[in-house]
């Protein structure tokens, strides 16, 4: 059983900076991909980052240049840094890891941005 334990969430004003931290019960090196989604107020799940096995990455449109996703498999441990944050980046996020077609879930951190 994979278990997903997000943290670094919180209350930040905007321009701020957060740390997000997505901690796995196993190896990380065994997944295909990693990545962070997140689900604001009445709005779809959207992708917001993700790593490959491989240290290729992605990002959404509406985060790109300002959110930096990076992996520490010594650790077992995704991060997602976020900069520059808007009130729009507010969302609970949430951390996912694929492995063949098995994908897993955590459940969920805030983020919350003060205008």
């Amino acid at each position: 059983q994979v278990q997903l334990v997000e943290s670094g969430g919180g209350l930040v004003q905007a321009g701020g900076s957060l740390r997000l931290s997505c901690a796995a019960s196993g190896r990380i090196d065994r997944f295909d991909a990693m990545g962070w989604y997140r689900q604001g107020p009445e709005k779809q799940r959207e992708m917001v980052a993700r790593i490959t096995s491989g240290g290729s990455t992605m990002y959404g449109n509406s985060v790109r240049g300002r959110f930096t996703i990076s992996r520490d498999n010594a650790k077992n441990t995704v991060f997602l840094q976020m900069n520059s944050l808007k009130p729009e980046d507010t969302a609970v996020y949430l951390c996912n890891a694929d492995e063949d077609e098995e994908g897993y879930w955590g459940q969920g951190i805030q983020v919350t941005v003060s205008s």
